[in-house]
């Protein structure tokens, strides 16, 4: 027998006191014989010897009274009995832990895996009594307003609503706030519930530094229902990436797609579609060995710009939410460039070569260099600085580090101390002198080697076999090596980068050695120049996305500089909405932590479109691998778990196996019975003894 208030337990100090009364009452009769009383004598002995023990029956009664009382406070408690009628059930707090993310939707004999989790706990639920309190735990959201109540109705409701999530489920992060739970509780059965598959990815992979042996302690019982029946059939695109770095309208993209087969069977003739904004832009077919993956190249052609949603799909199989993935692209509508130039002849080239893109696509503004303190550079995407008199180097910097383009070719002119001042405000390789002369084509430098697997050379040759680009003559150019800071894209004989890039903050930077004038070189008349400059500049106006991987459960973040409104906009991938208020003032940047959903997620600032962001799942729920007993086992006993774990199968009564596993029923009914009763039989004793006392004296 157990107590589960044994504190009440030191009021049994209280039995004494009818002894100490039954003391302190005795005293000796002083005997005074009367000769006509004699005959009574004997009679009187035999009553008060009747007295007497009526009177020790009496203390004893009062003895056992008070400790059965104090025991019932106590609640006496039998483990595995159960008194049908006359015991009630200890106090519980249960908790459960359901696992929501969706490799639980795999369907059973019994409908998918998180619905029957979802009957179980119901049922147990129900059979909880008054005082018993419970709180439910989803393993793929962030619980942080989770407690313990008795509004079990509540409980169900929440059970009702809650769906599959794209979360990956965090089993240690929910069993520390499941053990905090019940060591807060002052019911004795304090109880933890998992209902889950058990993939094995459910335990953590870091080392366990987490001691639980104080909440997790001998008192504390976890009940593990592991759901998963059967073997799984399931095909997943674990990676959805552009090859592309340089996105045009009408141009093809290619799509590296990475399918894993995480079943037992070969797949034979599978089909993969690619979408574009909705609509089925490309299929293909693939094989792909059990247990292994395989990667495609798929192609597919944006037909309009902005921002572009992207998804690639696979067949049905037993989990569906990994049948998709997606990926964001962006295509300036038109792009806004900014040319710096402190005379015509340094940028006149230049200008014919961009205007070859089309005023429907590009905007060109003209600026000399001392116009630069009152330019708003952030509404440039790139700008092409043909001057070496950089004024306000920190704000070309600052525009570099938000992402800003920059392509900067030498004047004809050019004074190279100041283009060293220039290329090291901007943290750029200096430059070593002059090599030949102006005007002079008697010693001439050529294109040496071409890196043909730069994304400005994808695509610009309509053959591979044409990749025979003429040099150039140049008779004069700045004797410049990247120096490790940046990649040489075009190098001439004599080694000098004739093309650089380099990278600045979020930004970029191409850097010409040769000014575009036939003072220097014929590089302006050669077929290549046009081309060249232009997918630069597609190129170069191509922001990277920075969460080109983001995974559901992490914060999406986008900078507040692009916008100008207090309110943002925030659309989800299910096409719900949720308005976001934001301090221009003081944030820089806006995290949004509610992913839980795979897809698009399109924030809004005053209607227009300012980021679309693609949120994919953790490919790791895409595997059934399933862990066994052991496995739970070794992972408790990283925690110090202290207290003890019952496996319920599930095809087993799960309200008999916790009856079964779970302290017995309380007894303190019985107790405060028996202590009335006693109590009844005192009184009529006490009242009994009473009169034969009364009758003694009056004969006296």
């Amino acid at each position: 027998m157990t107590f589960l208030n044994p504190a009440v337990l030191i009021g049994l100090l209280a039995a004494s006191i009818p002894v100490i009364i039954h003391l302190l009452n005795l005293r000796k009769l002083k005997k005074i014989e009367f000769s006509t009383l004699a005959f009574l004598k004997e009679l009187q002995k035999n009553k008060i010897r009747k007295i007497k023990i009526k009177q020790w029956l009496l203390l004893a009664l009062r003895v056992l009274i008070i400790l059965f009382i104090v025991m019932a406070f106590a609640r006496p408690a039998l483990r595995g009995l159960s008194i049908a009628g006359t015991t009630s059930a200890a106090k519980t707090s249960a908790v459960f832990i359901l696992d929501n993310s969706f490799s639980m939707s795999v369907l059973g004999q019994n409908g998918s895996y998180i619905n029957q989790a979802k009957d179980i706990i119901r049922k147990i639920l129900e059979q909880l009594k008054e005082g018993d309190e419970a709180a439910v735990i989803l393993s793929s959201e962030n619980n942080q307003n989770v407690n313990l109540t008795s509004d079990f109705n509540q409980l169900i409701n929440q059970l009702n609503q809650s769906e599959l999530s794209y979360i990956k489920g965090d089993l240690h992060k929910s069993l520390t706030l499941a053990a905090e739970l019940v060591n807060k509780s002052k019911n004795f059965n304090r109880e933890i519930y998992i209902l889950s598959d058990f993939q094995k990815n459910i335990f953590p992979k870091d080392e366990i530094k987490t001691d639980l042996s104080q909440l997790l302690n001998e008192n504390v019982k976890i009940y593990s229902f592991p759901l998963s029946e059967k073997k799984v059939f399931n095909l997943a695109i674990d990676d959805l990436r552009s090859a592309n770095q340089i996105f045009e309208i009408d141009k093809p993209v290619t799509f590296n797609i990475s399918i894993g087969n995480y079943s037992e069977q070969n797949v034979q003739n599978g089909v993969i579609s690619v979408f574009v904004n909705q609509k089925r832009a490309a299929q293909k077919s693939f094989d792909v060995e059990a247990g292994k993956s395989v990667l495609i190249d798929v192609d597919a052609v944006p037909d309009k710009a902005g921002f572009i949603d992207i998804s690639a799909e696979i067949e049905s199989d037993d989990i569906e939410q990994d049948n998709k993935r997606f990926v964001s692209l962006f295509i300036p509508e038109k792009i806004s460039c900014l040319i710096i130039s402190d005379d015509n002849s340094s940028s006149k080239f230049l200008k014919l070569a961009l205007q070859t893109i089309g005023q429907q696509k590009l905007k060109i503004d003209e600026r000399n260099s001392n116009q630069i303190g009152g330019t708003q550079l952030k509404n440039y995407e790139i700008v092409f600085l043909c001057s070496d008199n950089l004024n306000l180097p920190d704000k070309f910097l600052q525009y570099l580090n938000e992402g800003g383009s920059l392509v900067i070719i030498p004047p004809v002119n050019v004074d190279i101390n100041k283009m060293n001042n220039q290329l090291k405000a901007l943290n750029l390789p200096n430059v070593n002198g002059f090599a030949g002369k102006q005007n002079d084509k008697s010693l001439s430098g050529q294109f040496d080697k071409i890196d043909f697997n730069h994304p400005v050379f994808l695509n610009l040759f309509k053959k591979e076999d044409k990749k025979n680009i003429e040099s150039p003559q140049i008779n004069y150019f700045l004797k410049l090596s990247t120096q490790g800071k940046g990649s040489s894209i075009i190098t001439l004989t004599d080694g000098s980068a004739f093309l650089s890039e380099y990278k600045s903050g979020k930004g970029k930077i191409f850097l010409f050695n040769t000014a575009h004038d036939l003072s220097w070189s014929n590089f302006p008349l050669k077929t290549i120049y046009a081309p060249l400059l232009v997918k630069s500049l597609f190129y170069l106006v191509q922001k990277e996305n920075q969460q080109d991987n983001l995974i559901a459960g992490n914060p999406l973040n986008f900078e507040l500089n692009r916008i100008n409104s207090t309110q943002i906009r925030m659309v989800k991938p299910d096409s719900s909405a949720e308005i976001i208020n934001v301090d221009l003032g003081n944030q820089k940047i806006f995290d949004y932590k509610n992913t839980n959903l795979a897809g698009f997620y399109k924030i809004y600032s005053n209607n227009l479109l300012i980021d679309n962001i693609a949120v994919n799942y953790d490919k790791s729920e895409s595997n059934p691998v399933y862990a066994d007993e052991n496995d739970f086992n070794k992972y408790l006993e990283l925690l110090n778990f202290n207290g003890r774990l019952i496996t319920i199968n599930k095809d087993s009564n799960p309200s008999d196996a916790i009856n079964q596993a779970r302290f017995g029923s309380e007894l303190w009914r019985i107790f405060l019975l028996i202590a009335i009763l006693l109590a009844i039989l005192e009184m009529n004793i006490a009242r009994n003894v009473r009169k034969e006392i009364e009758g003694i004296s009056k004969t006296n």
